[in-house]
């Protein structure tokens, strides 16, 4: 048996336009400028650099919405608005909305290219006396080395890889001699199979003294009980006293847990963070700047456009030029599209930082992180009348320079919590005051999370004790006994 319904469904969709438009808002400064090379390559009618002539004002007419490039046989010279391309502007206004950088803080700082974490590694092998057999073992178990500088598979695993994926036929015997080669590479304790084995790689490296004895000892013998911070087991197991055993820990600690993390030049990208945004302090007031490179100058080709003349003039309209007329048309368009665009992704960027900045006044004035007020998206989605989602694209990538240091802009964001005078404070401040008071504890009687629930709630916040396990494995600060010290 058929049924009918009648289904009323309200629904919104992006048009191209839109989307494309989050995208650019989502992108950081560098991420930005790589965007706008792309535009630049694929549109020749989209020209950088000022054109003192023209007016912006003047560049903006959408009389072709409605025109249908389907309709190429039926083009007519009437059909197209030349002076919308015409119109003697592309500078837009734009430049003159915000304080751009000077030309020596635009400049970017060179890299110089370093040599690969594995090629330093194959250097280190050319000054061995190796076969050429032992040579090509060695280089593979190089290049199973991560980027941490360990191997983290079994020799039998390694002897079959070699033989199915290089030919390489050995044995076991053959790949552990090497891996020993591999072991007096630096940095000490690359090549190593697990943390163990890496620290005990190292500490063989050191001068022999008593407590890197003990130390090796320990790591040898009592992996599990040093791990655990078991140290009145360790006393008593070695008979040793509390300033020995401090001693041979302190040179455990020393050591690279990541020997090959810690490489200079490792295969890494390094990052290099530009601030999308600068605050100031100017006269006790806050001054915002966008970054310059976020405001480029940008025109629609003149040449371009005296193509369209071009086409005006000409009486014999043939097929040729209808075709060539259209293909003018959208390039056109794209350009004026995209440095709207760009105008428009400056003004959001801009005016969303401002009411950021503004809401966290306090802090900003003078960088004490227990002042940031509890912030979430909507309340600056609510100030600056944008969408959520426009708000979230602003926080999540960009960055902003302060005189506290550059700061990721969604980080200046949390929820609220009570205290015991009923207020709003942000989860912010309670884990400043969380760390506070964790780096302030006696590390040889560290707190459990119990007793810095009770602590906070006498500094006035009363937090359940699984919020506070919650917020310390958000600071990525262990347990009370992996902070004991001996």
């Amino acid at each position: 048996m058929l049924k009918q319904f009648l289904n009323l469904k309200l629904s919104q969709k992006l048009s191209p336009q839109q989307i494309q438009l989050m995208k650019l808002i989502q992108l950081p400064t560098q991420a930005f400028e790589q965007r706008l090379l792309e535009e630049m390559n694929e549109n020749p009618a989209l020209e950088a650099g000022k054109e003192d002539e023209y007016e912006a004002d003047e560049f903006a007419n959408d009389d072709y919405d409605d025109y249908d490039d389907n309709e190429s046989d039926r083009i007519e010279a009437d059909d197209i608005n030349i002076d919308e391309y015409l119109s003697d502007d592309d500078t837009p206004d734009y430049k003159t909305q915000v304080n751009n950088y000077s030309e020596d803080e635009e400049r970017e700082t060179p890299f110089a290219s370093p040599i690969s974490f594995h090629q330093d590694l194959i250097n280190q092998l050319n000054t061995f006396i190796l076969n050429d057999e032992e040579r090509e073992i060695a280089e593979f178990l190089v290049g199973s080395i991560d980027d941490m500088g360990y191997i983290r598979r079994s020799i039998p695993d390694i002897v079959d890889d070699m033989a199915f994926t290089q030919g390489i036929y050995t044995d076991e015997a053959m790949v552990e001699k090497m891996l020993h080669v591999i072991h007096e590479l630096e940095p000490s304790g690359v090549g190593a199979r697990d943390l163990q084995e890496c620290l005990l790689l190292q500490l063989k490296h050191k001068t022999p003294t008593e407590y890197v004895d003990l130390a090796i000892d320990i790591i040898e013998n009592q992996f599990d009980a040093f791990t655990k911070k078991h140290y009145d087991k360790l006393l008593q197991k070695y008979s040793v006293s509390n300033e020995q055993l401090k001693k041979a820990i302190h040179e455990i600690e020393r050591l690279n847990p990541k020997p090959g993390g810690s490489y200079a030049g490792n295969n890494k990208v390094t990052e290099n963070v530009v601030p999308d945004f600068a605050i100031r302090i100017v006269d006790g007031e806050l001054e915002l700047t966008l970054n310059g490179r976020n405001a480029p100058s940008l025109h629609v080709s003149k040449d371009y456009q005296e193509m369209m003349q071009t086409y005006k003039d000409s009486r014999d309209k043939s097929t040729a030029q209808k075709d060539a007329v259209q293909f003018i048309k959208q390039k056109l368009d794209s350009a004026k599209w995209f440095i709207d665009a760009i105008r428009q992704r400056q003004e959001t960027l801009f005016v969303t930082m401002n009411a950021i900045m503004h809401y966290q006044e306090e802090y900003f004035l003078d960088g004490d992180e227990t002042k940031l007020k509890p912030m979430i998206l909507k309340d600056i989605a609510d100030m600056v009348g944008l969408d959520i989602s426009t708000i979230s694209r602003v926080a999540n990538s960009k960055y902003v320079e302060t005189p506290y240091g550059t700061k990721l802009i969604k980080e200046f964001f949390s929820e609220a919590m009570k205290n015991d005078q009923g207020e709003d404070v942000s989860t912010l401040e309670i884990k400043k005051i969380l760390k506070n008071t964790i780096e302030e504890e006696d590390k040889r009687k560290p707190l459990p999370d119990d007793q810095l629930a009770e602590i906070l709630k006498e500094k006035g916040y009363p937090i359940a004790r699984r919020t506070i396990a919650k917020y310390r494995e958000q600071l990525d600060i262990p347990v009370a006994r992996m902070r004991k010290k001996i």
